[in-house]
């Protein structure tokens, strides 16, 4: 089945060579396009879009509360890549605490934008890791804030891991597990905080101070 993609920003050269890109592929196509946040629960709702490359500023409804939106009111919300010109940018670290499970930026390439949505639909490993490690540090208190979050010294392992970047696969070769037995590890973390994918989960490692910046 084809990968569903909605694109959401006001620049409409940006909707169209994002366009050009997605509908290119195959296994991908465009199904919508909406030029603010504040259309985006409803088209969400219409068309249901797997994933939705969300511009993170527009005039009215921005990324992050158009975010917010689809994850308190869709039942089942599409994966949301922001799209930003600057990857420090906070607004980009908002998105991912509303919900957002990854960003992109507006002159990545090609090949890039196509990774980044197959990357979110498969969910096995951070979309651009080093970049949404850096980001979070950046916001990391001090303290282990997941103290009482009840995960068991492997799901904290696997947990550390995962806020380094690693696939379940790698994650696997690491502590010597089957892929299997990872996948049902990170299953239980994301169920003990409450995340609903593993970006989730690492942005939570990070603001939480259970992750420190170094590591």
């Amino acid at each position: 089945m084809s990968v569903r993609v909605l694109l959401v920003d006001d620049e409409p050269l940006i909707r169209a060579g994002l366009r050009a890109i997605v509908d290119s592929e195959d296994g991908l196509s465009v199904v919508g396009e909406a030029t603010d946040g504040a259309e985006v629960p409803g088209l969400v709702a219409r068309l249901r879009p797997d994933v939705v490359l969300m511009d993170v500023r527009m005039p009215a409804v921005d990324g992050i509360r158009a975010t917010t939106l689809l994850m308190s009111t869709v039942d089942t919300p599409p994966k949301v890549i922001v799209v930003t010109t600057f990857e420090n940018d906070d607004y980009v670290y908002d998105a991912l605490l509303a919900g957002a499970s990854g960003f992109l930026l507006k002159r990545a390439r090609p090949e890039e934008i196509v990774a980044a949505i197959r990357t979110v639909v498969a969910g096995e490993s951070l979309l651009f890791p080093a970049a949404l490690r850096r980001l979070a540090a950046r916001h990391a208190p001090a303290g282990d804030g997941l103290a009482g979050a009840g995960l068991t010294e492997r799901e904290r392992e696997v947990l550390r891991l995962m806020a380094g970047g690693l696939s379940n696969v790698e994650i696997a070769g690491e502590l010597y597990l089957g892929v299997q037995t990872v996948k049902t590890h990170v299953g239980n973390v994301l169920a003990k905080l409450g995340a609903r994918d593993r970006t989730q989960a690492v942005v939570r490692a990070y603001d939480s101070g259970f992750v420190t910046p170094s590591g």
